[in-house]
């Protein structure tokens, strides 16, 4: 493990820009490379005690000083950059510890812990850029980072991220995306705060669109906000038929008991209707339109992290 730089940088570092998204900073480090910059990617590989992001957490520095992403709540992330620059000017990737056990006696975490970042100088772009490609394709991956011969190499996704030997695996998901449907005053305000959260939206409207099974797969949710049963049928049924990490319906417990009564009608197993969250969201007493959008959102949120971590 290397002891901290034994001079400063050539370079002050500072945000190209904010964004704690993953994938935002794994395009950087592949823009950053095209271009012809030198570039890194820092890991948070190891935690000690409290962490402010999780295990996996990246952030890629760019050659010129510029970076993005966060491995804390923003108290180190200078830090690392410093640390990053000075690796790419020694073509050496580095672990470095910061918080609990680390040199740096003037930089603490305000959470008590300690975290260790593995810093990776980038001498190719391949890894990153078959990440990117798979993530819009939308298929889970891992993206492997072997310590010993400092490679990145795109695997299957393990269980959860972590140290397995001497290389480190942390998993991508594609974006949540989430299918919506109705025409209602519920649906539209679901639908803004879903855009500018940055979610994926596919929109239907009874009678107009027709639900397509491939837009659903296991980073899909399906959220049906409509006042008649008979209109979210399509879109309910092609949902039942794929493997969506959420389905959720709008309704009262008498109005959901109906539900499960047309879908036995039409032959949907208990398995199946048990599925389908109704009341949908995460408190089931909003009774306006904002309310409902957030209560929706936030139980997307859980429901996800619980599934995926």
């Amino acid at each position: 493990m290397d002891s901290p730089a034994s001079r400063l940088p050539l370079l002050a570092p500072e945000p190209a820009f904010i964004s704690d998204d993953p994938v935002a900073a794994l395009q950087f480090a592949a823009d950053s490379f095209a271009a012809g910059q030198g570039a890194a990617i820092a890991t948070l590989v190891e935690i000690r005690g409290g962490s402010a992001r999780a295990l996996g957490a990246i952030m890629t520095i760019r050659a010129d000083g510029r970076y993005c992403g966060f491995l804390s709540g923003g108290c180190i992330e200078a830090a690392v950059a410093s640390e990053a620059l000075d690796a790419i000017d020694k073509g050496r990737d580095r672990q470095v510890l910061f918080g609990d056990g680390s040199p740096f006696f003037d930089i603490t975490l305000p959470c008590g812990g300690g975290i260790t970042v593995a810093i990776h100088v980038l001498r190719d772009a391949n890894a990153v850029r078959g990440m990117l490609e798979r993530l819009r394709t939308r298929i889970p991956s891992g993206l492997r980072y072997d310590s010993n011969i400092e490679t990145l190499s795109v695997v299957a996704p393990p269980a959860r991220n972590g140290w397995q030997d001497n290389a480190f695996t942390t998993i991508y998901r594609p974006t949540m995306r989430i299918v919506l449907s109705g025409r209602t005053i519920e649906a539209d305000m679901t639908a803004r705060l879903a855009e500018a959260a940055g979610y994926e939206l596919k929109r239907y409207y009874a009678g107009q669109t027709q639900p397509d099974a491939t837009h659903i797969d296991a980073d899909t949710a399906v959220v049906l906000l409509h006042h008649d049963i008979d209109l979210e049928l399509p879109v309910l049924e092609a949902a039942l038929l794929a493997t969506p990490f959420y389905i959720g319906a709008l309704g009262s417990k008498r109005t959901h008991e109906r539900r499960m009564l047309r879908l036995r009608e039409r032959g949907h197993s208990e398995t199946d209707i048990a599925r389908i969250k109704s009341p949908i969201g995460l408190f089931n007493r909003a009774r306006d339109a904002r309310s409902l959008a957030l209560s929706v959102l936030a139980d997307l949120a859980a429901s996800r992290l619980d599934r995926f971590g």
